[in-house]
């Protein structure tokens, strides 16, 4: 897709941080009209897409995929990004989940964040290329949907904001910041915070193909011992007529995914939204409606995350619950979970893949069950009983590749025709 826009420019990024809270006046409030059931979108590109999902994520924060280490050569990165694609296609795959925003920084030419400290080892040096808009052309070019895949709250993995970009906005803006968890997120219940983000990301998909846009399971960040999410003087400001401060978290997240379903459908029609949660929405001795389980996070009520409302409004047009957890575990298992969420897409337009986790198949670390190759196959099986699942994802692209005791190679053979011929 070539360079487009390398900087900010005059106008700058402190006023492009003013002009993106100015679209609040025309993004829906709370209680306003209700977006429709994405479901119902006219679908494009039909070549590339299928009623068997079959995906891989490629993360990019802290290097966990691509690029191996920062600082490569643009060649080399380039050269690594097209050997991951290649082995999605080699792999019987169709669909690369492409993390491009992982922490307020961009994978692309963004004038409201800086470039990726990943790319170069330095935030905001620019890789002298641009990896989204050559990962969308080339996965294009092999048949494969290309993700965007964006993190929306998270600011930085370390707590030192003296460490960002001299022209991050969470320098910029440091009363949009709180520090948690040896962290820095922006605060979701600030109005201009969540203008700000959707403006961000919906950059890329004004300005790329994308085939959809995915969230991963950071809303509110997870809970750490001992510590509290300071959102004190943004619960005083705007928490007025919730019944305590998670219903108004809950409502802050509610209006981010209702928003951007919005946003996305104006801007590209047809670019599909998904989100992939942590897989336990709340378990049944909290809500009788849960799944039965005794996870030790609940989405619902730790991330502030209401899955199962944004389903059945239809704001998004898939679910990828992480299902990370073998058959027969006891306090999640997967076999209690799948029909769990088969259950809840039923009698509404939104697809249902199953994410799984690659990562811990072969790895001496983990239970017994993933020392066998074929659990994963399992996995794949057991879903082939319910009629609502249309597809996994896999976490993530390194284990795609290296196939750590020969997981994958087992799922494709199982499962995907044994060949890429089968795609």
């Amino acid at each position: 897709m070539g360079q487009i826009g390398q900087g900010v420019g005059s106008i700058g990024r402190r006023a492009l941080i003013g002009m993106a809270a100015g679209v609040l006046a025309g993004v829906t409030v709370a209680g306003d009209a209700v977006a429709r059931p994405r479901g119902a979108q006219e679908i494009a590109a039909g070549s590339r897409r299928t009623r068997d999902f079959r995906g891989m994520w490629l993360a990019t924060v802290s290097n966990r995929d691509w690029p191996s280490a920062p600082g490569l050569s643009a060649d080399r990165q380039r050269a690594e990004l097209l050997a991951h694609l290649d082995t999605a296609v080699e792999r019987g795959l169709r669909a690369v989940v492409f993390q491009v925003r992982p922490a307020a920084d961009a994978l692309w030419p963004s004038p409201y964040e800086p470039w990726s400290q990943w790319l170069t080892g330095t935030q905001g040096g620019d890789p002298g290329w641009d990896p989204l808009g050559t990962a969308v052309d080339e996965a294009h070019r092999r048949g494969l949907e290309l993700h965007a895949w964006f993190n929306p709250y998270r600011a930085a993995v370390h707590a030192d904001p003296t460490r960002l970009a001299a022209d991050h906005p969470a320098r910029l803006r440091p009363d949009w910041v709180v520090p948690y968890g040896g962290k820095l997120y922006y605060n979701p219940g600030l109005p201009e915070v969540r203008a700000f983000v959707q403006e961000a990301m919906i950059d890329a998909v004004r300005r790329y193909d994308v085939d959809a846009v995915h969230f991963d399971d950071y809303f509110y960040p997870y809970p750490v011992a001992g510590q509290s999410f300071d959102d004190d003087l943004a619960f005083a400001r705007h928490g007025a007529g919730f019944a305590d401060r998670a219903a108004w978290r809950r409502a802050n997240i509610d209006l981010l995914i209702q928003e951007m379903s919005a946003r996305i459908e104006e801007t590209r029609a047809g670019v599909r939204f998904g989100v992939s949660p942590f897989a336990v929405w709340r378990n049944a001795a909290t809500d009788p409606r849960g799944s039965k389980t005794t996870a030790g996070v609940q989405t619902y009520d730790d991330l502030h995350a209401d899955t199962r409302t944004w389903i059945h409004r239809g704001w998004i047009d898939h679910v990828v619950p992480q299902i990370y957890w073998h058959i027969g575990f006891k306090a999640a298992d997967y076999a209690v979970l799948l029909p769990w969420w088969n259950d809840l897409v039923q009698g509404t337009d939104v697809s249902l893949y199953i994410g799984e986790a690659l990562y811990k198949a072969g790895d001496s670390a983990q239970p017994a069950p993933w020392q066998d190759p074929a659990e994963l196959s399992r996995h794949l099986t057991l879903a082939s009983g319910y009629d609502r699942v249309d597809g996994h994802c896999f976490f993530s692209a390194r284990e795609v590749r290296a196939d750590r005791g020969g997981a994958m190679a087992r799922v494709v053979a199982d499962h995907y025709g044994g060949a890429s011929a089968q795609r």
